[in-house]
């Protein structure tokens, strides 16, 4: 029998000591990240960048959030993939661990995300860019960057914009209402609502252009193929690394349906620039000597630029077999140097070496670190968390090489797989003891029983146990 829930009497007010609640202290893993970022003076370089974005004090009004606090945040989100400013301000407020990595106590509230939002849109791009310095100047110091051998590539993010929603820019007649019209012109039942699919997905003349398309919610958003090859709203985030160490030098989030080799010259140049700020005093003749990149982004126009700026230029020329032979002879020689430094075995490594690099840091970033899939919208608003992403990616390679570990599922990965090591070293069928370990059974008063089953060496493994006495 059904019972009425029974209203129960609220919860008066009590007090609980600060010192008996439990301490907001960060984990391993975020200890040294911490303790690289106060190696770098991270937060009063992040300062004296952020100062002209905050309203000085006697102003009044609530205290602006620590941008370096925002930056954490972000650095939480990519080490933890979480995808939207939502996930990661919900993350900081759950975590005891992320508390104390941020310098938030049990009783004080983190920034949710609308504070993101609003620091997001307070910090320019050129601010980022300044704050990225600081990570490259890091690598620098440690070895990590080199600036010799540069490499560009772009990958596809999906867009926080639908199909649907698309609107004809001069109608403004919505897509799905065309397709409506079209269908029952043909003689299909708009109200069968799959039949009016299957009748757009094989129509003739099926074209959905961006020049006659755009979704309003989303203007800067484009139609193209995403990573699995299906058809949707897209953006293009582009890096520029070094391919001597896979650290991103710059990156951006461009139009879907910008062509890679367009402006590319340009781009590059400005990676070079951005180098020059990180070492100034290199010379700008030992930077940036090589630039590797796949054949989308060919274009004899733009390979001459760099050519002309006495750069090797590593990239495949997708149509060198029906270039006309009537060409200019300024660009005959662009291509044949172009041509020479690809079947060299030099440019063969190096292409090899940027498919490794370039691949591994979008891995990284959009299927490891959240950015796959957009959440926010416009061009700038994704530069600017794809920036984020970058120099956290910056900062992992920089952990890997002080202790070894990048990630905090890689320092879990290390663990266990110490662990492991620590169990095979001691088990005899596993590996043979030296002399210095027969000595150390001899003289130890600690009495190891093992206990294995006939399973395999994984189950094996789970089952031992140990056991101490005297």
């Amino acid at each position: 029998m059904f019972r009425p829930r029974v209203k129960k009497e609220k919860q008066v007010e009590f007090w609980v000591e600060a010192d008996r609640l439990p301490a907001a202290t960060p984990g391993s893993f975020y200890q040294k990240v911490n303790a690289t970022l106060e190696a770098m003076d991270f937060a009063s370089e992040v300062w004296k960048i952020c100062a002209p974005a905050y309203a000085e004090a006697w102003r009044g009004g609530r205290p602006g959030i620590d941008p370096v606090v925002y930056l954490k945040m972000l650095m939480i989100g990519f080490f933890e993939d979480l995808p939207s400013e939502r996930a990661i301000a919900s993350r900081c407020a759950d975590s005891l661990s992320v508390r104390g990595f941020l310098g938030y106590d049990l009783a004080e509230a983190t920034p949710d995300h609308s504070s993101l939002s609003v620091i997001r849109q307070r910090l320019s791009v050129e601010q980022l860019e300044g704050i990225h310095v600081i990570l490259l100047q890091a690598l620098r110091r440690h070895g990590l960057l080199k600036g010799k051998r540069l490499g560009i590539d772009s990958s596809v993010i999906e867009a926080n914009a639908s199909l649907r929603a698309l609107e004809h820019r001069n109608t403004e007649e919505g897509y799905w209402d065309y397709v409506k019209r079209l269908a029952a012109a043909a003689g299909v039942d708009v109200n069968d609502t799959a039949a009016v699919r299957r009748f757009d997905k094989r129509r003739e003349g099926r074209k959905t252009s961006n020049a006659e398309w755009v979704n309003p919610h989303d203007p800067e958003a484009k139609v193209g193929r995403t990573k699995d090859g299906a058809t949707d709203m897209i953006y293009k985030p582009e890096h520029v690394n070094d391919l001597d160490s896979g650290a991103i030098i710059t990156a951006q989030v461009l139009p879907g349906d910008l062509a890679d080799s367009q402006e590319m010259a340009e781009r590059v140049l400005g990676a070079v620039g951005l180098l020059q700020t990180v070492v100034p005093e290199v010379a700008v003749e030992s930077l940036a000597q090589e630039v590797a990149a796949d054949e989308g982004y060919f274009s004899a126009e733009q390979v001459g630029i760099l050519q002309n700026c006495a750069m090797r230029t590593v990239i495949v020329d997708p149509h060198r077999r029906r270039r006309s032979a009537q060409a200019a002879k300024e660009v005959r020689a662009t291509l044949t140097r172009a041509r020479r430094a690809v079947e060299s075995k030099s440019g063969q490594a190096l292409l090899r070496r940027r498919g490794e690099y370039l691949e591994r840091s979008f891995c990284h970033v959009l299927d490891y670190g959240g950015m796959r899939r957009a959440t926010l919208r416009g061009c700038e608003n994704l530069t600017k968390r794809h920036m984020a992403a970058a120099l956290t990616h910056n900062l992992s390679l920089l952990l890997r090489k002080l202790f070894g570990v990048g990630t905090p599922k890689q320092f879990l990965a290390s663990s266990k797989a110490l662990f492991a090591f620590f169990w095979s070293f001691l088990h005899p069928r596993w590996s043979k003891l030296t002399p210095i370990e027969d000595l150390f059974r001899e003289n130890s008063s600690a009495k190891l029983k093992l206990t294995s089953s006939t399973r395999s060496p994984t189950s094996r493994m789970a089952n031992w146990s140990i056991s101490t006495g005297c």
